[in-house]
């Protein structure tokens, strides 16, 4: 257990990021897989620029790296051009 205030703070500090940065990768990860399910191009490709956004989202505070966040749009983009 910590013994100082500052470390105590900085714990609670991290706990809420964790929670926070968890909430924003998960809802994320959501939002690919049901891209992923979709077999309908319109609606893929309508859905797509938010996905992108949020992947953008999570590259720029810092959950994913930026490479991890093109790899993941992509692949998202392959799948959609695919699709019939």
């Amino acid at each position: 257990m910590a013994h100082h205030a500052s470390a105590q703070k900085r714990i609670r500090q991290s706990e809420r990021r964790r929670l926070h940065n968890k909430y924003y990768a998960k809802t994320t990860r959501n939002a690919i897989r049901d891209l992923r399910n979709t077999n309908d191009k319109g609606a893929a490709t309508a859905a797509a620029p938010k996905v992108y956004a949020m992947i953008d989202k999570l590259a720029k505070i810092g959950v994913i790296h930026k490479n991890k966040a093109a790899n993941l749009k992509s692949g998202l983009a392959v799948y959609i051009n695919k699709l019939a």
